[in-house]
């Protein structure tokens, strides 16, 4: 490297080392470190729900279970379609709030402690090792589940194998899938199932892929010959009585439990001649959130 080059790259490095120094994220409104090693922690992505649906259907009371547990907040997805935002959220980075200005904005409530964000833990976040929250939390004696959806999750190929890979424990079978109405059912059935025979002892996280929100839902709406923003919100409205099962009996059987629901990227039913999701369109990046004890 000449002179004018090393130079150069000093001048570029202070300012990254200054904001490095100075930066203070926002403490989260929760504090994970009196979360993780206490509670149980279910991490449910309601895949592909749109804000908007999700609003609506708590301001007319369609989904009685969820709004038991305070209102949606507005957040900017992490992604525009499955597979990017997951990386994202099983990496500690969940939807940021929607009027953000810097990523120091963001709520983190986990925080990789392996990356360049300053290395100091935030205050009330849970600082982890390695590369995704599953394996921190492992380290810190958790059992991790992954109960699929969508075909990301589904382990026929080799590109469904990936998330499920970062789980001690993964479930996937067709009747979890995206084209069978009772998707979410069969879920909540089989989690119930397995949570009657676990240890008592060993704290679990679980991830759950509620796939019935996506695409097709048309099913979910009586007469409907194809998807819509109607029926989208009928599948929503569907979800939340599954959800109310899944929380009554978690708790029951496994005490007070921390929640964190979320979707994780819209999706488009012809706005601006906009189709489904995988672009960048306001309804794709714009999700609801919110974390919650059980």
């Amino acid at each position: 490297m000449n002179e004018e080059n090393e130079v150069r790259s000093t001048e570029q490095e202070v300012p990254v080392r200054l904001f490095a120094r100075s930066r203070k994220y926002e403490k989260p409104s929760v504090d994970m470190s009196q979360v993780v090693g206490n509670c149980d922690i279910l991490f449910i992505c309601l895949d592909t729900l749109r804000y908007d649906v999700a609003v609506q259907e708590e301001a007319s009371g369609g989904t009685p279970v969820l709004n038991q547990y305070g209102t949606w907040q507005k957040c900017q997805a992490p992604g525009n379609f499955t597979y990017p935002s997951h990386h994202a959220m099983f990496a500690g980075f969940l939807p940021s709030r929607f009027d953000a200005k810097n990523v120091t904005d963001r709520e983190l409530l986990f925080f990789p402690k392996a990356i360049g964000l300053g290395k100091k833990v935030p205050e009330g976040a849970y600082g982890f090792s390695g590369s995704t929250i599953m394996e921190g939390l492992e380290k810190d004696g958790y059992d991790t589940w992954c109960v699929g959806g969508v075909a990301f999750f589904d382990k026929r190929s080799d590109l469904g194998k990936v998330f499920p890979s970062y789980f001690q424990k993964s479930y996937w079978n067709p009747s979890f899938g995206c084209p069978v109405k009772e998707s979410t059912q069969n879920q909540v059935d089989f989690i119930l199932h397995k949570l009657s025979n676990a240890d008592a002892e060993k704290h679990i996280f679980l991830y759950l892929n509620v796939d019935a929100i996506h695409y097709p839902n048309y099913f979910y709406l009586e007469g409907a010959a194809g998807d819509s923003v109607l029926s989208h919100a009928a599948a929503l409205r569907y979800v939340d009585g599954e959800l109310g099962r899944l929380f009554a009996e978690w708790k029951r059987l496994r005490g007070e439990t921390f929640v964190i629901c979320c979707s994780d990227h819209g999706t488009c039913y012809g706005e601006d001649g906009c189709q489904f999701h995988g672009i960048n369109h306001p309804i794709v990046n714009t999700v609801p959130y919110k974390h919650f004890f059980i």
